[in-house]
């Protein structure tokens, strides 16, 4: 602790004698002789258009604003959290019928006999997989009963119910999709 305040006051001391040494200690800013780049002109006034991109323009599709739940900063890891707000996802329960539990991939850490073989592994929430139908082979309209959750994937899904046979299946939801709208599978 005390060397390096010697090596500094050495270093001060050196200072006086050669007045101009430029020293910098370790958190001073250091002034730069950076200069800015020339500015880019361009060369043709003609804007480049993209074969690739759609003909109606971001600016003339109005989009929902994106919402974020900020919280109050009761412990210093919430100070800047920040939420993406989902009010229009299902609160309760999966349909049950399409779902199954999750069995047998989650052993705990033990081998064929149960003895443990990785520690520290176990306990849990008990899990269940939704059925997702992505083949949409259901011909007809469908009509969007909620949106949902789904821990087993970053997207959230969707139970929609075929409209003539009243049959209920799960399907990937797409953005924006809310309860109450009518979807059709392209192969209907």
């Amino acid at each position: 602790m005390l060397q390096p305040r010697i090596c500094l006051r050495q270093l001060q001391h050196l200072r006086t004698l050669i007045p101009y040494t430029p020293l910098r200690t370790y958190a001073e800013a250091q002034a730069t002789d950076h200069k800015p780049p020339p500015p880019i002109t361009a060369t043709s006034t003609v804007p480049e258009i993209n074969p690739y991109e759609s003909s109606v323009r971001p600016e003339d599709t109005p989009e929902p604003p994106f919402q974020l739940r900020s919280y109050k900063p009761r412990t210093p890891g919430i100070r800047h959290l920040r939420r993406p707000v989902n009010d229009h996802l299902h609160r309760g329960r999966a349909y049950l019928p399409l779902t199954f539990p999750r069995k047998g991939q989650h052993i705990g850490g033990r081998n064929n006999s149960g003895q443990i073989r990785v520690r520290h592994r176990g306990n849990g929430a008990k899990r269940r997989i939704r059925i997702i139908d992505f083949h949409r082979h259901a011909p007809g309209k469908h009509t969007v009963e909620r949106i949902e959750y789904d821990p087993g994937r970053s997207a959230h899904i969707a139970l929609v119910h075929n409209n003539a046979t009243m049959e209920k299946s799960y399907i990937v939801a797409a953005q924006g999709m809310r309860a109450g709208e009518q979807v059709e599978s392209f192969r209907a």
